[in-house]
């Protein structure tokens, strides 16, 4: 009974039969995106016999121009129910994945069509994401969004730590394009998960025309910086999130060339260390209970950012594969606490009605970020070295706690309705 009662206290109230579907939809979603992790770059190299230049803008500029078709659906987005919208970017996935096995089974794949898949999912990614906050925040009152939340954190870590095994299993027997199969049917199941949700979403109350005009494309970056507290953490997480990221190939050149890994040690490295996103999120909860958002925020925040330097002492043999198990452990437990909180925080601060144009720019901002600081760091690479560029992102990587909103900033409140005109008063009657 103890034992029940702790877990409960752990994973905090049922947030309810809606944000089951809703949850269920993104587990499911998540787990086939895993599943492909990867099949992209197999398919251009073993399938269209590309180079490394063409394999290396699949990732970069598919997700850079995938960024940026994103920029003007935030603003269409926001003044439109969000449950449809979040449908629609599960069936344009689904159909935009579909093509490849299409295209390969009738012999007409060719790379530019994987350049476009990867654009337009990017592109429907950045939309659902920026849907799906916006959704959360008017199903659920504000005491359960930390637990939901959290929740989504240990489905994704859950699905990072057994996808790409399943994933790489089925491209052993099957080749990666039965892998994007089954992403594609990921998202129709996902979207069939939302469709259950059932209940009625109003139209969103906007005073604004829905048709998008130029200023409303940057709406989302103002409101951003306009916010004393929105705004550092907005950097911190676009630096930190890119530096994190840039050094991932370089990592590889490192581990399997130079030092000799084997490619299922290098697995190993980054996917047993996901354990601890697992672990960090079933603590969110209980630890901003004890101690405050904020403070869990800004001190996991800067713990965080401890880890990524200690690569720089990668080594061979076992005892460079026990550093990165640690190094990627402490680093991925504290984003399982930190990432759930952030999310959280970033949502109680922006108004219901600007929510979906703050969360796309957000995450336009982070996928373009990464994209150009991983070209950055791929040229450092070349030119001072794969361990010596890692080290240099790992000292950036120190910096980054500066950004983290150290000061209670006044909470922004939600725009109150005009009050309805006050009726004229009656002229008074003529004594005449």
């Amino acid at each position: 009974m103890r034992s029940g009662q702790r877990l409960g206290h752990l994973l905090g109230p049922r947030p309810g039969r809606q944000f089951g579907w809703l949850w269920g939809a993104y587990g499911t979603s998540a787990l086939g995106t895993w599943l492909a992790f990867g099949a992209f770059p197999l398919i251009a190299i073993r399938v269209l016999h590309a180079g490394p230049a063409e394999v290396a803008a699949l990732s970069s500029v598919g997700a850079a121009v995938g960024a940026a078709v994103a920029v003007p659906l935030g603003p269409w987005v926001e003044c439109r129910p969000k449950r449809p919208v979040l449908i629609a970017m599960d069936l344009v996935r689904f159909a935009a994945l579909l093509t490849i096995p299409t295209a390969f089974a009738l012999g007409v794949l060719t790379f530019l069509q994987l350049l476009l898949v990867s654009v337009v999912v990017a592109a429907a990614d950045i939309t659902f994401r920026a849907a799906s906050g916006a959704y959360l925040k008017t199903l659920l009152p504000a005491e359960e969004l930390l637990v939901a939340n959290a929740r989504f954190e240990s489905t994704a870590w859950t699905t990072t730590i057994i996808g790409p095994p399943l994933g790489g299993a089925a491209i052993g027997l099957l080749g990666p394009v039965a892998t994007v199969v089954a992403d594609a049917v990921s998202y129709l199941l996902s979207a069939l998960g939302i469709r259950a949700m059932g209940g009625h979403e109003p139209w969103p109350e906007r005073r604004e025309a829905t048709r998008i005009r130029a200023g409303d494309l940057f709406d989302g970056w103002r409101y951003i910086l306009a916010d004393a507290a929105l705004r550092p953490l907005f950097f911190n997480t676009a630096l930190f999130n890119g530096l994190v990221m840039a050094v991932q190939p370089l990592l590889a050149v490192l581990m399997l060339g130079r030092l000799g890994f084997a490619p299922w040690q290098y697995g190993l490295a980054f996917a047993a260390p996901s354990i601890g996103g697992l672990l960090g999120s079933r603590l969110a909860r209980p630890l901003v209970t004890r101690f405050g958002q904020r403070e869990v925020l800004v001190v996991v925040g800067a713990l965080r950012a401890l880890w990524p330097v200690g690569l720089v002492f990668l080594g061979p043999g076992t005892g460079g594969l026990l550093l990165v198990l640690g190094v990627e452990f402490g680093l991925i437990f504290c984003c399982g606490v930190f990432n759930p909180v952030y999310a959280t925080y970033r949502l109680e601060r922006t108004a219901t009605d600007r929510a979906a144009r703050t969360l796309s720019a957000w995450a336009v901002t982070t996928r373009s970020s990464t994209a150009l600081l991983t070209a950055v760091w791929g040229v450092l690479g070349g030119l001072l070295g794969s361990r010596t560029a890692v080290g240099l992102a790992g000292v950036l990587l120190l910096a980054t706690p500066l950004l983290l909103p150290r000061r209670a900033a006044a909470h922004r409140s939600e725009p109150e309705p005009e009050p309805e005109p006050e009726p004229e008063p009656e002229p008074a009657p003529s004594r005449a």
